[in-house]
């Protein structure tokens, strides 16, 4: 599979009647001041020979420590400024104490050029957001996603995103 292909879930919950997607931010020192345009969904790298849709759950499992379950809605694809193509699919949150979230880590060498390899956790951050805080963080490219997410849900707000 192409190494410009990922696959990941946009999960969602309805909390007080109001829609809330769950976003992750990216971990490591490049990304550590940035906030808004830099939250995504979990999702990763396609291998040879593995389903997107299962791609999609291993990844959620490995960046959020969370087994997605329920009913899953394609939600298509969208190229992000990168060229990288993103496949997602949203599913309904079950209760989770965010305790229980954890990331993998990845090592690179930090400072650069110092010959120190650091650990860093793959995803710092995590939380649901309301669609309009949510429009505003996530990766610009993936706010298609919370869109076809809201008309799939035929989803009734009073607030629009532009």
């Amino acid at each position: 599979m192409n190494g410009s292909i990922s696959a990941g879930l946009l999960m969602y919950r309805i909390n007080e009647g109001e829609l809330q997607i769950f976003l992750v931010h990216p971990g490591g020192p490049y990304f550590k001041k940035k906030d808004y345009g830099f939250w995504s969904i979990p999702k990763g790298l396609v291998e040879e020979g593995e389903k997107m849709l299962e791609t999609a759950k291993r990844e959620f499992i490995e960046e959020t420590g969370l087994t997605p379950a329920g009913n899953y809605i394609d939600l298509g694809w969208v190229v992000q400024k990168s060229g990288k193509i993103v496949y997602a699919w949203a599913f309904e949150s079950r209760y989770f104490d965010p305790a229980d979230m954890k990331s993998n880590h990845f090592d690179m060498e930090w400072p650069p050029k110092s010959g120190r390899v650091t650990s860093f956790p793959e995803i710092d951050k995590w939380g649901f957001f309301d669609f309009s805080e949510a429009s505003k963080k996530i990766n610009s490219a993936q706010k298609e996603f919370l869109i076809r997410l809201k008309e799939k849900l035929d989803y009734n707000f009073n607030k629009d995103v532009k």
